[in-house]
């Protein structure tokens, strides 16, 4: 095949050709946003699934519909080390600059740049100078150093300048997992506190399995604030279109048992259905494309996820973190009881469970249920065993 042809896109947030099975959450939180962008009662949401599954190109998508429908849309990553108010307070004073340019809310937004500034000098948060340098801050406003005191005065400053443009604010947070729990229960809080006002802003986030305990333990009225659809692998169907779609618009078919040998060794996790797509166009001569095109293409597939996508999650892992993972890869793919991967290390339980914690806290496992640890990279146990080292 044209290798300059070649229609998959795997990649960290890369949006594929085709976007299959996840019509229905997209249409679900495009409602929310449109309900509260007219004033209607509405919650936020949160993308929670393994990393693989397409959270970030979903969060995107949906920021795009957003913006297309007259959302003020801003986006964030959290990033370890980084605080809350310095990822909003740029995002924000963007979104109020371009509600300034309504007629009608421009007072409004002049004032709430003023309470950001408040804000930024408060929390010690570097953003540009221009359209706020005549912003002189509001006294007694965002700048308490109470975070959820201060998050408030800024979210409603920010509310109600779009509530008099006749607009909406939605925030947009990938890796939510990575806000601190010390600055989730606040952001949580606002939030709650400007649905109750009926101001039009709004909550998307995008995060690993932990987010559901996290946002459970910030605020206890948590899960019912927010929608939280589970984005897993994709179901057979959808798993053939991802895979066949894309080919099949540049007149190029699949055999029904290549379709098959691909969606079972990708279980249908849409990173790795790209990822197998890419290589196997590459070595692909001609249409239909065969299982040994598939074989021919399986290990440049394992060299690459074992390069891109699996061996960087262990930048940041210590050697004795990696022998607690490569315990539970001996196990298995799990969940596994902590007592069973604590048995396999030959230490005790209450040794493992500070190891257990760091993984969790660096998004390399999670606890499905109590006292249980799984992966959050599908396929990581199948990794870890070929890649070493083995226990002692």
């Amino acid at each position: 095949m044209n290798p300059v042809d070649n229609p998959y896109t795997p990649g960290a947030g890369k949006p594929p050709r085709e976007l299959a099975g996840r019509r229905e959450v997209l249409e679900a939180v495009r409602i929310e946003l449109a309900r509260q962008a007219v004033g209607g009662a509405s919650k936020s949401t949160l993308l929670v699934g393994l990393r693989g599954v397409g959270k970030t190109v979903l969060l995107n998508r949906i920021r795009e519909t957003a913006a297309a429908e007259g959302i003020v849309a801003v986006q964030v990553e959290a990033e370890e080390g980084r605080t809350l108010p310095a990822m909003l307070a740029p995002q924000l004073r963007s979104a109020l600059i371009q509600l300034s340019r309504i007629e009608a809310a421009r007072a409004l937004a002049q004032s709430a740049l003023r309470v950001l500034r408040g804000f930024a000098e408060a929390w010690k948060v570097s953003i540009r100078n221009d359209g706020i340098q005549h912003a002189t801050p509001e006294p007694g406003v965002a700048d308490s150093g109470d975070l959820e005191q201060d998050l408030r005065d800024l979210l409603d400053a920010t509310g109600c300048t779009a509530q008099s443009a006749g607009m909406a604010v939605a925030i947009f947070i990938d890796e939510m997992q990575g806000v601190s729990k010390h600055e989730l229960g606040p952001l949580i809080g606002t939030m709650h506190q400007a649905s109750q006002r009926a101001l039009p802003i709004n909550l998307v986030g995008a995060g690993l399995p932990q987010i559901r305990r996290n946002v459970r333990d910030a605020r206890s009225y948590a899960e019912r604030m927010f929608n939280i659809p589970e984005i897993g692998p994709l179901a057979q169907t959808d798993a053939e279109g991802a895979l066949c779609k894309p080919a099949a618009a540049l007149g190029v078919e699949f055999e029904s048992d290549a379709v098959a040998r691909v969606i079972e060794r990708s279980q249908g996790y849409p990173y790795f259905l790209q990822e197998w797509g890419k290589h196997i166009w590459e070595v692909a001569e001609r249409s239909p494309i065969s299982t040994t095109d598939v074989e021919r293409a399986a290990a440049g597939v394992v060299e690459e996820l074992d390069r891109s996508f699996f061996l960087s999650r262990l930048d940041r892992i210590t050697p004795v973190q990696r022998m607690c993972l490569r315990a539970m890869a001996e196990l298995g793919p799990g969940p596994h009881r902590s007592g069973d991967v604590a048995e396999r290390l030959g230490r005790s339980v209450t040794s493992v469970s500070p190891i257990r914690a760091q993984l969790i806290s660096k998004g390399m496992i999670w606890s499905p249920a109590h006292g249980g640890t799984a992966f959050t990279v599908p396929l990581f146990d199948e990794y870890l065993m070929r890649s070493g080292p083995e226990l002692e």
